[in-house]
């Protein structure tokens, strides 16, 4: 799974927990400072050491790694996972990613968008918005 994971929240622990049950370990990316404000419009509130460092502390995240600057397919080949997780608000489509994955050949990696977890009150919008009510 990757994102950004701009200040861990519990819709980011739902995200964990779903994902985890859809394999033996859990490998989680963290998104580059420049990746991250390249697809976001802004930059993060927290730097990537800061926000990896954070993410490595989850007991359910098995390893946790900052992301590629570029060429996301062939680092993602390196690990060869099963499974990729999507958040319900990931940018990119199940399609997308499937064909990105299939360039590279990971043809038998499932691409799986999870749930959202109290999508109107747990996403980090809301919270750096400060309008969150946990």
């Amino acid at each position: 799974m990757f994102g950004a994971f701009d200040g861990l929240h519990p819709g980011h622990l739902d995200f964990f927990k779903q994902a985890k049950k859809l394999g033996d370990i859990l490998i989680v990316s963290v998104g580059l400072d420049q990746n991250v404000e390249t697809i976001k419009g802004k930059k993060p509130l927290f730097s990537q050491a800061e926000r990896l460092g954070l993410v490595r502390e989850v007991k359910i995240v098995d390893v946790a790694a900052l992301g590629a600057k570029a060429d996301y397919y062939q680092a993602m080949k390196k690990l060869e996972p099963d499974v990729i997780c999507l958040g319900y608000d990931q940018w990119a489509s199940i399609g997308d990613v499937k064909a990105g994955l299939k360039s590279v050949g990971l043809t038998k990696t499932k691409v799986v968008r999870l749930k959202p977890y109290k999508a109107d009150r747990a996403k980090s919008t809301h919270l750096k918005n400060k309008s969150v009510d946990f």
